[in-house]
């Protein structure tokens, strides 16, 4: 098995099963990437116990809700919003330099901290016998950032503690690490920059019991005490669901993809690795956020030079959607489609499917794979055949609801199933003047 550093998915070969076990492998060692997915899009959630239940008049109870959803985090964050092993290294403590030195750590992540385990939380939370707790960081008022000179290794970024600790997290799984850097930056920035002052989730707590008036006026003015830089999106593209983007934008496939794919074929059709090779991720994280915040997005603008940003963007996009592009409650039926048999009838089955799914999943889903046949056709240029988009595109597309048990197995199936729409498009969605 051959280890790529340029690649998503960190294995590159000619053998699927092999290199289903090797990517498997890595999955399994970074945590259930499922969850990690979810982690992403639960912040957004305001949960039945953060709901205001008492009477709110009738000329602000629009204004309530917008205030409630978009401006007051849930409770929830105050549980674990994301954990999984990471590559951890301490260089400073309290201001005191210290020599670099890499472990595997079980990173939990919660609201106001982060916990380092040598197992996983669980495991090491049944094995404690005394009073030891573990490593952890104190985010309030903590810094990150990409640290590109700190260590040879790829995909470092360095966290800062306003206690004068450094810490370095790395993994070479491209999504892997810019997922953790994005939750661990939103924890970051929900926090106050003085460690002294209680977060909003713990006021939250303080002011249930208030009036609804009380609650909405508290946070009025709290709203126009922030800077503009600082305040949240209404346009939430990144985590949010597929028909809820759609139906924002009033059409069946966002925005965001269509100007990815255009971009792509402007200027991206003929680049060696194209999809492959990942791009800077600082530079994605920038795109991820313009994007968000609804600033108008112009991909031909210098910033976006590097197609493999754009490329990189686009896959985060559908890596993020708290409901893969293929349903869940499709998965095993493309899975029973793609091992009949008979070919013909595989196609057939297949084609039904995608017949029978939403109209933001299967329109989305006709224009991307329309747009990978596009890929295909310059494969002697890109080097990007059907078998390296399956190896792309099939765990990023499809997934199982629960990923413990057969992921092995599952990864060959995804692969399979992103190779046969690919190269039998026009069977499975229809025949399309250019």
């Amino acid at each position: 098995m051959q280890k790529s550093t340029n690649s998503d998915t960190s294995v590159e070969t000619l053998n699927p099963t092999r290199q289903a076990t090797g990517a498997v492998q890595m999955r399994i060692k970074n945590a259930n990437s499922h969850h990690d997915r979810l982690s992403q899009s639960k912040s957004m959630i305001l949960t039945d116990v953060g709901k205001v239940t008492e009477p709110i008049s009738r000329h602000r109870r629009n204004h309530s809700q917008h205030i409630l959803k978009d401006v007051i985090p849930p409770l929830e964050q105050l549980m674990v919003e994301k954990e999984g092993y990471l590559q951890k290294a301490k260089i400073a403590d309290g201001g005191k330099k210290l020599r670099k030195n890499w472990s595997t750590s079980w990173v939990v992540l919660s609201s106001r901290k982060i916990e380092f385990y040598k197992e996983s939380k669980q495991q090491a939370l049944s094995n404690m016998k005394t009073g030891h707790k573990p490593e952890n960081i104190d985010l309030c008022g903590a810094q990150i950032e990409w640290a590109k000179e700190k260590s040879s290794r790829k995909n470092v970024f360095q966290i800062t503690t306003v206690s004068g600790n450094e810490f370095l997290l790395q993994s070479d799984i491209d999504f892997i690490i810019l997922d953790w850097f994005h939750a661990i930056k939103n924890a970051i920035d929900r926090l106050p920059k003085d460690p002294s002052t209680p977060s909003r989730n713990l006021e939250l707590f303080k002011i249930q019991r208030s009036s609804s008036t009380e609650l909405l006026s508290h946070y009025d003015s709290d709203i126009k005490e922030q800077k503009p830089e600082h305040r949240k999106s209404l346009n939430q593209i990144f985590g949010s669901h597929l028909h809820t983007v759609c139906e924002r934008e009033n059409s069946t496939v966002p925005r965001f993809v269509k100007q990815c794919i255009e971009a792509v074929e402007k200027r991206g059709l003929n680049v060696d690795g194209i999809y492959r090779v990942s791009g800077n991720l600082a530079t994605i994280q920038k795109l991820r956020f313009i994007v968000n915040q609804e600033e108008k997005l112009n991909l031909d603008d210098s910033q976006w030079e590097d197609i493999h940003v754009v490329t990189g963007a686009l896959k985060m996009f559908f890596r993020e959607l708290p409901e893969p592009l293929f349903p869940y409650s499709f998965f095993e039926r493309f899975v029973e489609a793609i091992k009949k048999q008979d070919n013909n009838t595989r196609i057939e089955t297949v084609k039904s499917l995608v017949q029978k799914l939403p109209p933001p999943n299967r329109d989305t889903m006709k224009v991307l794979f329309r747009h990978l046949t596009k890929i295909v056709a310059k494969a002697s240029k890109n080097l990007m055949s059907t078998q390296s988009l399956g190896i792309v595109f099939g765990p990023t597309l499809l997934r199982a609801e629960n990923e413990a048990g057969n992921m092995a197995v599952h990864m060959v199936y995804q692969n399979q199933i992103v190779e046969l729409m690919l190269s039998e498009y026009s069977k499975i969605f229809g025949l399309e003047e250019d």
